[in-house]
C-alpha cells in the first residue's frame, strides 16, 4: 500500500474508496499507482479521519452541519433544529421515505446524498482533486429480505449520483475488511473476518494463498449489532424512567391501558427514537400523560416529554453506550442521565447486560454458523479469526466467538480502519 510519501509526491486520486458507516463514515482516495492517506474529513475531531454519520440542520442559521461540528452546533444552538444520526438503518425501510427539514420535505436518499456529497467535496480539497468515482462498501444485508436488501442499495446508489459520483461501484463490507487482513498475512491461510459494527454484523469466510491470491468462499450478515444491544439495555433498565410501564385511561373510559409497544419499541431504537417527536404522536402522549394513573407515572410522562421535546435522543443513547463501553472493563457500571427534567440513575451488572443482549448475541453467532455452512467447512478448518469494530469488544460476543472457534485464533483488527483500507484494495483495480 501506498505510503504518505506518495501523497507528497503529488498523485492525484481518481476514485475514492468510501466506508458510509451507521456511526461512522471514511474515505480515503485511491490513484493508478496506489493508495492514498485517509482523508481527514473532520478536523475538529479526536480522529479527524473519522467523521461521525451525523447531520444537523439549523433551523436559525438555514444551513448544514457534520461530524462532530453537527454535535457542537446543535449544542449551540439550544438544541432546535434536525439532528439526525443513522441514516443507514433507514435505507432498507420502505416505510421511511422522507423527513421534514426546516420547511422543505427531504427525501432520505436526499439526506444521505448530502452526507456523501460532503465528504466528497471535502476529500477533493483534501486531495486537490474533483473525484467523481467512488466505489461504496455496503453490509452484506442490509436486511434479511432480498427486497429491502435491493431497496436500500437503490438508495445508496441515487445518493452517491446526487453527491456528484459519476461512477458508482459496491463492495459488501466483510470482503473489504478480508482484503485488508490479506496485506497482513505471511503465508497461507483460511480466514474468517468478522466486522462487527453499529447496525450490522458481517462475515467473510476467505481462503488467502501464500501469493496475493484470495478466494472469498462465503460472505454472510445480519442487520444487529452494536445499536441493538444499546437498545436492549435502554429497553430493560432505563425506558421505564421514561413512560414504558405506564398506565393510563382515557377520559371516561373504565379500562386501564398500557403504553403502545410500538412507541416504547421507537423509544428504544438509536435510529428511530426521533420519530417521536412527530406532532400527532406528542399530543397522544400528552393525552396519556392527562390520563397517567399515579404521581410516579406522570413524573415519568413528563421525563419522555422533555426528552422528546428538546430532542435528546442522541444524547440518552451516547450515555447507555459510553455504560455498555465501561461493562467492557468492568463487572458493574453506572448509567447516569441528568438534564433540566430528568434525573436518571441505574447500576447496570455485566451479566444483566449479556442477558439483554442475548437474542442480539445469538443472532450474531448463528450467523457465524450459516456463512461457515455456505463455505462448507466448520470451525476447526478457520485458522484465524479477525474481528473489527466496536462490537467486537462486547465481551459477551467476543466469548461467543473464542468458545466456537478458540481464544487463540481471534485478533481484533483496528476498529474502525480495517473496512476502509479493504475497499481502498479493492478500487486499486478499478482505478
Amino acid at each position: 500500500m501506498l505510503t504518505r510519501q506518495a501523497h507528497a509526491s503529488g498523485m492525484k486520486p481518481t476514485i475514492y474508496a468510501i466506508d458510509f458507516g451507521t456511526s461512522n463514515s471514511l474515505l480515503t482516495g485511491v490513484g493508478p499507482d496506489g493508495v492514498l492517506p485517509i482523508a481527514p474529513l473532520d478536523p475538529t475531531a479526536a480522529e479527524p479521519t473519522i467523521l461521525r454519520s451525523i447531520l444537523f440542520f439549523s433551523d436559525e442559521q438555514g444551513e448544514w452541519f457534520f461530524g462532530q461540528e453537527a454535535l457542537t452546533s446543535y449544542v449551540a444552538h439550544g438544541m432546535r433544529g434536525r439532528f439526525i444520526r443513522s441514516m443507514k438503518r433507514f435505507l432498507p425501510m420502505a416505510s421511511v421515505a422522507e423527513t421534514r427539514v426546516g420547511r422543505r420535505i427531504v427525501k432520505l436518499e436526499e439526506l444521505v446524498g448530502i452526507f456523501l456529497r460532503t465528504m466528497r467535496e471535502r476529500a477533493n480539497r483534501h486531495y486537490g482533486a474533483d473525484v467523481r468515482r467512488v466505489l461504496l462498501g455496503r453490509p452484506a444485508l442490509f436486511s434479511e429480505d432480498p427486497a429491502a436488501d435491493a431497496l436500500a442499495q437503490e438508495r445508496l446508489l441515487r445518493a452517491a449520483r446526487s453527491a456528484g459520483f459519476d461512477e458508482v461501484s459496491f463492495c459488501p463490507e466483510p470482503v473489504a475488511a478480508a482484503y485488508d487482513f490479506k496485506t497482513k498475512l505471511n503465508g497461507a491461510a483460511t480466514v474468517l473476518v468478522a466486522d462487527l459494527g453499529g447496525g450490522t454484523s458481517d462475515f467473510t469466510v476467505a481462503r488467502f494463498g501464500s501469493n496475493d491470491g484470495a478466494e472469498v468462499l462465503a460472505i454472510g450478515g445480519v442487520p444487529v449489532a452494536g445499536d441493538a444491544i444499546d437498545a436492549s439495555l435502554m429497553r430493560r433498565k432505563v425506558a421505564s424512567h421514561f413512560g414504558a410501564e405506564v398506565t393510563y385511561k382515557v377520559p371516561f373510559g373504565a379500562n386501564v391501558l398500557q403504553m403502545p409497544k410500538p412507541l416504547m419499541e421507537r423509544l428504544c431504537s438509536p435510529a428511530e427514537v426521533c420519530l417521536l417527536g412527530r406532532q400527532d404522536v406528542l399530543r397522544f402522549l400528552r393525552d396519556i400523560k392527562s390520563g397517567a394513573l399515579g404521581e410516579s407515572d406522570q413524573a415519568r410522562m413528563d421525563q419522555l416529554l422533555v426528552l422528546i421535546e428538546d430532542r435528546l435522543g442522541f444524547q440518552v443513547f451516547e450515555a447507555i453506550e459510553g455504560t455498555k463501553r465501561a461493562l467492557s472493563d468492568q463487572t458493574v457500571a453506572k448509567f447516569r442521565f441528568e438534564y433540566p427534567g430528568i434525573d436518571v440513575t441505574e447500576d447496570v451488572r455485566r451479566d444483566e447486560l449479556e442477558s439483554f443482549a442475548e437474542p442480539t448475541t445469538r443472532r450474531i453467532l448463528d450467523c457465524v454458523t450459516r456463512t461457515l455452512a455456505t463455505a462448507g467447512i466448520d470451525a476447526s478448518q478457520i485458522d484465524l479469526v479477525c474481528a473489527t469494530g466496536g462490537t467486537a469488544r462486547v465481551p459477551v460476543v467476543a466469548r461467543g466467538l473464542e468458545a466456537q472457534f478458540g481464544a487463540h485464533k481471534l485478533h481484533r483488527l483496528s476498529s474502525f480502519h480495517s473496512v476502509i483500507q479493504g475497499l481502498a484494495e479493492r478500487a486499486r483495480a478499478l482505478a
